[in-house]
């Protein structure tokens, strides 16, 4: 019991029934460096038998191009279903459609400004102020340094109105330099850092079959 005077927490609390929703997960990449970490979490979830649903920023297919040499059809055979980054009838834009949360890697400034002040102007933000609203998990991996104090507020912004968790990602030793599709699926510290994503209370589900990812590879 809290002592007089204590403040309770700000934050909203998780629905508890992500252990009854479906095996599916929105994946959102947006136009920040790093692209990597949305191919290595579309292959984790893929190997977990997790449905995923993903939706790409122009942006981020800028970023696809630079840093890969993937092209947009190679990445989208990554997911399970793809959107328009317009389609705002799409059913992941919807609280009905019933998921076990979302994940944006990586996470633009741009795109955390968005989901934290609820202006929703493209698919990926509406998905994530979806998520946010039906008490779902939402991780953001932030990709952004030196963060400014408007980005600090906008991740705890972000906290404060359903508990999401914010992970910058580590810069690519290789940043720049082309990633092979062949190489996609390695089992690298890319992979890791999604496996432990997915160890996070919400998506435990999905990570029951992931052995391998994280023992294998090293930060």
């Amino acid at each position: 019991m809290p002592g007089h005077g204590a403040r309770q927490a700000d934050t909203v609390t998780p629905r508890p029934d992500a252990a009854t929703a479906p095996r599916r997960i929105v994946v959102g990449v947006s136009g920040a460096t790093g692209i990597v970490y949305a191919t290595r979490l579309l292959e984790v979830l893929r190997q977990a038998g997790t449905e995923t649903h993903l939706v790409v920023t122009p942006a981020a297919g800028m970023t696809r191009a630079c840093e890969t040499d993937m092209s947009a059809e190679d990445l989208r055979a990554l997911a399970d279903v793809s959107y328009p980054i317009g389609d705002l009838t799409a059913p992941i834009s919807s609280g009905s459609f019933r998921t076990m949360g979302m994940i944006v890697a990586p996470c633009s400034m741009r795109s955390l400004a968005e989901i934290a002040y609820g202006m929703t102007s493209n698919l990926l933000t509406r998905a994530a102020d979806v998520t946010l609203k039906e008490r779902r998990r939402l991780v953001l991996m932030a990709r952004e340094t030196p963060l400014s104090m408007t980005h600090l507020r906008a991740m705890i912004a972000v906290t404060e109105s359903g508990g999401a968790e914010q992970e910058e990602c580590i810069r690519d030793p290789a940043s720049g330099q082309p990633q092979s599709r062949r190489n996609v699926g390695a089992p690298t510290s890319y992979g890791s850092r999604a496996a432990r994503i997915l160890r996070q209370e919400g998506f435990r589900a999905a990570s029951s079959s992931l052995r391998g990812w994280e023992e294998s590879a090293s930060d």
